[in-house]
């Protein structure tokens, strides 16, 4: 995509988003009232009660993290909670007005920076963040690569990575296709073009693992974990049609939980019955299992990702 229409395509989910920060449409008291943020954080821990395992806002007390999106700021508050020292950017004015007030409201420390900004042109210099967040914001920009990469690329070496990406091959996904493709007698629409002009703000884009796989092989990170969390979207997909709706959920039982241990995770204590007997053989079985670690429901609809950004990248990622 050439550079002016990416452009014109940003002011368009810049609008989109300028509008109504995500979650936000289901407070009913007053705006930027104690009530409003209540209900906010209630609906989205009660709709994704994964985050709170996934982003561990508690492990980050003192440590520099950065949320690329942060919206209506219910994540990011939960930095500042921790004790970590935050800062942020969003794309939108109504987000930063949205989350100064949240601030205030609950009387919270005051982050290291927020500000407006791009996604795919952070305003922070390399390799300063401990922790690089974005939950469900990367997809929506026009270059979603580069804004991976300078997500990576203001993390320090050693640093950590987490970020939600959505999936193109998830229940969800397919029936979007069906209402907007097949029940309107055009079956050759592919998911990723739904996706693009009916998900959100227009341009969205979802990943499949195999994509996801290779994007992330390609740049400086290492223990690179993919894990497909099944969404109350799926769960509900077509549940005005229930036997569709059967159908799905039959699916997702069917996928199962694929998990990611392996016995290279773990070493026994050091006063175990036989554990010298078996000191020699243990040699070389210390690795820990390589490769992307794909975990959860393949047809979930969130891809929860976290990684670590390599010591000493073997090689400089491509340019995007």
């Amino acid at each position: 995509m050439a550079q002016p229409e990416q452009d014109k395509l940003k002011d368009q989910v810049r609008d989109f988003w300028n509008e109504q920060s995500c979650d936000t449409q289901v407070a009913k008291a007053s705006k930027f009232s104690h009530d409003y943020f209540e209900e906010i954080e209630r609906f989205r821990y009660f709709d994704q009660p994964f985050i709170h395992s996934f982003a561990q806002f508690s492990r980050y007390h003192g440590k520099r993290v950065v949320e690329v999106g942060f919206g209506a700021g219910t994540d990011f508050i939960g930095w500042l909670r921790a004790g970590a020292r935050a800062s942020g950017i969003d794309l939108t004015q109504e987000a930063l007005d949205s989350l100064r007030q949240r601030i205030a409201v609950y009387r919270l420390p005051e982050p290291e920076t927020i500000q407006v900004g791009d996604a795919e042109n952070l305003p922070f210099d390399s390799n300063q963040f401990d922790l690089g967040y974005s939950f469900g914001v990367l997809h929506h920009t026009p270059n979603t690569e580069k804004a991976v990469a300078e997500l990576i690329r203001v993390v320090r070496p050693g640093g950590e990575i987490k970020m939600m990406l959505y999936n193109r091959h998830s229940i969800y996904a397919v029936n979007l296709w069906i209402k907007h493709a097949l029940l309107r007698g055009q079956p050759w629409k592919s998911l990723r073009g739904v996706l693009w002009h009916n998900m959100e703000s227009v341009g969205t884009k979802g990943y499949t693992r195999s994509e996801l796989e290779r994007l992330l092989s390609s740049l400086p990170l290492e223990q690179i974990q993919i894990h497909t969390e099944i969404t109350a979207a799926d769960y509900l997909s077509a549940s005005a049609f229930p036997p569709l709706n059967l159908f799905f959920r039959t699916c997702l039982r069917l996928a199962g939980s694929r998990f990611g241990w392996h016995p290279s995770h773990y070493v026994e204590r050091v006063n175990a019955p036989g554990k010298r007997a078996r000191a020699a053989n243990a040699r070389g079985d210390s690795r820990r299992a390589k490769g992307v670690l794909m975990t959860g429901n393949r047809w979930g609809f969130f891809h929860c990702i976290s990684a670590r950004k390599a010591e000493r990248p073997s090689l400089e990622p491509a340019p995007i």
